[in-house]
């Protein structure tokens, strides 16, 4: 089993060099918060214009979830978490966690 910190290296690494550049690409941004290593479960940040966007999830799932898990064993699956301030930095569409119809 591999150590914890090298899991994380590995998740970051392909954040930033396989998923930076296209999110980046549309104005956003995904970044690393967090890998539970008893569930396989990595916690995503979704910035700038990923943040609230309906389609970050589905990006997330098909596309982030999918190369995390070829590229790191250890991944089960994702789950993403909006930038609370990204309204307050311009990006649309935010909408806060309260006021969502989930």
């Amino acid at each position: 089993m591999r150590e914890y910190d090298e899991i994380v290296k590995d998740i970051k690494t392909v954040l930033e060099e396989k998923v930076a550049q296209n999110v980046a690409a549309h104005n956003g941004a995904i970044g690393f918060i967090n890998f539970a290593s008893d569930t396989g479960v990595a916690t995503l940040k979704l910035s700038g214009a990923c943040s609230g966007c309906a389609m970050s999830q589905r990006t997330l799932k098909e596309g982030v979830e999918r190369l995390l898990k070829h590229y790191v064993p250890e991944v089960n699956s994702i789950v993403g978490e909006d930038d609370e301030q990204a309204a307050e930095q311009g990006y649309k569409p935010f909408i806060p966690k309260d006021e969502r119809d989930v």
